[in-house]
């Protein structure tokens, strides 16, 4: 009951402060009427004065207006009471704005917030997404690396398998050529006076003319630092000269009975 009879006590004495503040501004402002009207009359007379007369009041007016420059304002009502009740009424509008300022200022941080959360969700999501998409590719790298190793190792191994077919298919129409056209000597035909010239002993197993070749190619490849092979009564002579007249093989400047194939690169 006492807060109740306090804050109608508050509500008359703003009352009566608004209405004391009220009159004394209707006062000052009639008073600014007059003055206004006076100051229109003075300029209507002043129209017909003379010209020197307008400077003189032109100088009056302005060290009036310099006199009221240098002048300190005054307070319209000097009542502590009235000028506290007013003050306090401006202080609680004041602060009712500021209140609806700080609800819309807190209203729009916690929008923003909820952004900023979406946001960082947003960009957590997007990393992940990042992450696992690097992984994917680098793994997708390193399998494609090793598929190329792979497929590189594939292609070699198919081009030596084939490169090795086709030595063999070459030695064996290199062997076959030469079993028809170099054949070894039949000891029945001993008789005739060509192959008297080449006797030789039947009890020997006489090797193909391929086969000395094949000799020789295979001590130049394994051993290139003694590529020499050495000749003996398997080798049918007239083979061996032939080589060596034609400069497919030569002879050991050191040893007859040792030939190599010829260096041909």
């Amino acid at each position: 009951m006492a807060q109740n009879i306090c804050l109608s006590q508050s509500s008359e004495d703003m009352g009566t402060a608004k209405s004391v503040l009220l009159d004394e501004c209707e006062e000052q402002f009639g008073l600014l009427n007059k003055l206004q009207n006076e100051i229109i009359l003075a300029d209507t007379e002043s129209n017909d004065a003379e010209s020197n007369e307008a400077v003189n009041c032109l100088n009056a007016i302005t060290a009036e207006l310099e006199q009221w420059q240098e002048m300190e304002p005054k307070l319209l009502l000097t009542n502590p009471e009235v000028l506290s009740a007013v003050g306090k009424e401006e202080l609680q509008r004041l602060n009712n704005q500021l209140g609806m300022v700080l609800s819309c200022s807190q209203a729009r941080l916690d929008a923003l917030k909820g952004i900023l959360k979406r946001e960082q969700t947003w960009l957590t999501d997007k990393k992940d997404v990042l992450n696992a998409v690097s992984d994917r590719v680098t793994k997708l790298q390193h399998e494609n690396e090793k598929l190329s190793e792979h497929g590189v190792l594939l292609d070699m191994k198919r081009k030596i398998n084939n490169l090795k077919d086709y030595h063999s298919g070459l030695m064996e129409t290199l062997s076959d050529m030469l079993d028809e056209h170099f054949p070894l000597p039949d000891p029945r035909e001993n008789g005739t006076k060509k192959k008297r010239a080449a006797a030789f002993d039947a009890e020997v197993n006489l090797i193909s003319l391929s086969e000395i070749i094949e000799k020789l190619t295979n001590k130049t490849l394994e051993t290139p630092h003694d590529p020499y092979v050495t000749t003996d009564d398997t080798f049918w002579q007239p083979y061996t000269e032939m080589l060596l007249r034609n400069g497919v093989a030569i002879r050991h400047p050191d040893d007859c009975s040792k030939i190599r194939l010829e260096m041909f690169f």
